[in-house]
């Protein structure tokens, strides 16, 4: 009888779910927007991929400029955004990024007036963009800058990324730094009226990663590893059952499955072996070119330690 009920314990134990085998993890709280480029995480927490792999996960949409401060507050332990925002924030707090996400394939860029031929005719110009710190102005920085000019060789008026472009597709301004889906906005305006001058095809310039503070890290690894991996099965999700993960995906921004789709072709989400290669040759050297763009814009006084703000370990998933 004994043996009976003790074969019935194990058994019982096995069968348990692995969220409660799991137990002592702690909960992970993601700050994240609706960029289509982090929506991965959406799906992994809503078709049950966190919980499979024996993690609690709650994503919020939490501004992007609010979010390290959050993280800083401990109301959130885990956050996303461009690499270029975390060379920024770690130079106030510490930070580590632990995944890569996704990067940009010409969902942001710089949109102009038809008789702004190049670059070049920029200079003096007027260009409706959100302020520094923020992901389209370093873009404009960063895309100026691989043009021999300066952000302080045009004037910029300070407008978020779906005003920016709504103004510009009004008749207002020069030209506009924006990203999807309000990039769309301009390519559907015609020509005579605006066009694209250069999207992060041309000019490979947002990565967005994951991370978590140091401490974190240092006492929770297992948790970690998990969440990394919880991406990855999300990837393989998509892959497998791709009209069921954009329609959990879309829903999560009121978009349709179609409209979601539709956006994620300017998006190059990042698998296991993309992210091995990008932090062994890549991202590194990207980080440093990010934070001289951002010196030299004058939004990062104090550079951060950039071998502190990457950790390999857990690419593996």
């Amino acid at each position: 009888m004994k043996r009976r009920l003790f074969l019935g314990a194990a058994a019982g134990a096995l069968a348990m779910p692995s969220i409660l085998r799991a137990q002592g993890l702690p909960k992970i709280t993601i700050g994240m927007s609706g960029w289509t480029g982090f929506a991965p995480l959406t799906l992994a927490e809503q078709a049950g991929l966190f919980k499979a792999n024996g993690l609690e996960v709650e994503t919020k949409f939490v501004p992007q400029r609010e979010r390290n401060l959050a993280l800083a507050a401990g109301a959130l332990n885990c956050v996303v955004t461009t690499v270029d925002t975390m060379v920024l924030w770690g130079s106030t707090m510490p930070l580590v990024q632990v995944l890569v996400l996704d990067k940009s394939k010409g969902g942001d860029g710089v949109a102009v007036r038809p008789n702004i031929a190049s670059w070049a005719a920029l200079k003096g110009k007027t260009l409706a963009v959100d302020g520094p710190g923020t992901t389209p102005y370093f873009v404009l920085a960063y895309m100026l800058r691989e043009n021999g000019l300066s952000i302080k060789d045009v004037q910029t008026a300070t407008l978020a990324p779906q005003p920016a472009a709504q103004a510009f597709v009004a008749g207002q301004f020069d030209g506009c730094s924006t990203y999807e889906p309000y990039l769309s906005q301009v390519r559907a305006m015609g020509a005579e009226k605006g066009r694209i001058l250069s999207t992060t095809l041309d000019y490979p310039c947002v990565v967005d990663t994951l991370a978590f503070t140091p401490d974190f890290v240092a006492r929770n690894a297992e948790a970690v590893k998990l969440v990394v991996k919880s991406w990855y099965d999300a990837l393989e999700m998509i892959g497998k059952e791709p009209e069921k993960s954009f329609e959990i995906m879309g829903k999560r921004v009121n978009q349709s499955g179609e409209a979601f789709k539709a956006s994620a072709a300017f998006i190059d989400w990042q698998d296991a072996a993309e992210n091995k290669a990008y932090a062994a040759d890549g991202l590194p050297q990207f980080m440093a070119k990010a934070l001289e763009v951002q010196k030299e814009a004058g939004v990062i006084r104090q550079a951060p330690d950039l071998a502190k703000l990457l950790d390999t370990r857990f690419l593996g998933g």
